[in-house]
């Protein structure tokens, strides 16, 4: 049997009812068992970014820094606020810009909405320039917004589940 391979996941939104984190769920839920995803859960801890404060002594930056070095992979699913990435992920991009956690680390980028470009492209900017591997061929747009679907929703539905599942599939060949 092969190695799992470790996701470490992050929704860019605050937001209980995130399409963001309902796919991340939708993810975890109908991954083969050569994934192991873990969804981020605190985002929303980080103090904002201020480089007067030692990481290394906040305990929620540090916690953050040592699961994306854990992971194989990081994935991102964030949504785009007045053509920007959200607050809270840039935020948390910030804090990682002065360790290594992303330097020559996999990323997956997904969006759940096709027409939200500019957060995307921005993103992408901001993960490459901090040395990421984007892994193209696995990053996905789903149309997602308005569809009132949640993680169940998400992961029942057989075009979106295909989709989830191939991207998964490119993520495996990656390696």
């Amino acid at each position: 049997m092969q190695t799992p391979v470790t996701i470490f996941a992050i929704a860019g939104s605050l937001r209980a009812a995130s399409l963001n984190l309902a796919l991340l769920r939708a993810i975890a839920q109908i991954a083969p068992p050569t994934f192991e995803i873990r969804i981020d859960t605190g985002l929303g801890n980080l103090p904002l970014f201020n480089p007067d404060l030692d990481a290394d002594s906040l305990p929620a930056v540090a916690a953050m820094r040592d699961a994306i070095l854990a992971a194989d992979v990081l994935m991102l699913a964030s949504p785009e606020y007045a053509h920007g990435v959200s607050g809270p992920m840039k935020n948390a991009l910030d804090w990682m810009v002065s360790n290594t956690s992303f330097i020559d680390k996999p990323l997956v980028l997904l969006n759940t909405s096709p027409r939200a470009t500019h957060a995307q492209a921005a993103l992408r900017e901001t993960v490459s320039t901090m040395s990421a591997r984007v892994i193209d061929d696995a990053c996905i747009s789903l149309p997602l917004l308005g569809s009132g679907l949640d993680a169940e929703g998400i992961a029942s539905d057989p075009v979106l589940r295909q989709t989830i599942l191939d991207m998964l599939q490119r993520i495996r060949a990656f390696f």
